[in-house]
C-alpha cells in the first residue's frame, strides 16, 4: 500500500496541495491502481503483439489529399490586421 509520505512526495512533484482527506483518498486509489498493474503483470503475454488500441481501429483519419483552399481575400477580410497580403501579428516582446 502507498503510504502518506509517498502520496505527499508525488503531490509535491506534481505541485499539488492536498488536504489530509485527499491524501488518505489518494493513498487508497493509488494503491488500487498498483494492485491492478500487478495483476496485469501476472498474465502470460508471450506472443501477444503490443497494441495502441484494445480494438482494431480503421479509417480513424481522413485521407491526406490536397483540396482547394478558401479564397485569400475572404480569409484576410476577417483578419484584424493585414500586411503584405498576409496576417499582421504583433512583434514578440523580448
Amino acid at each position: 500500500m502507498i503510504d502518506r509520505d509517498q502520496v505527499l512526495h508525488v503531490a509535491r512533484l506534481a505541485r499539488l496541495s492536498l488536504s489530509d482527506e485527499e491524501v488518505e483518498r489518494m493513498s487508497g486509489q493509488l494503491s488500487g491502481i498498483l494492485e491492478h498493474i500487478e495483476k496485469i503483470g501476472e498474465l502470460d503475454l508471450e506472443g501477444v503483439p503490443p497494441t495502441s488500441h484494445v480494438v482494431e481501429v480503421t479509417n480513424a483519419l481522413r485521407a491526406d489529399e490536397p483540396r482547394p483552399s478558401w479564397p485569400r481575400e475572404q480569409i484576410l477580410d476577417a483578419a484584424p490586421s493585414v500586411r503584405d497580403n498576409g496576417f499582421e501579428v504583433p512583434s514578440p516582446q523580448a
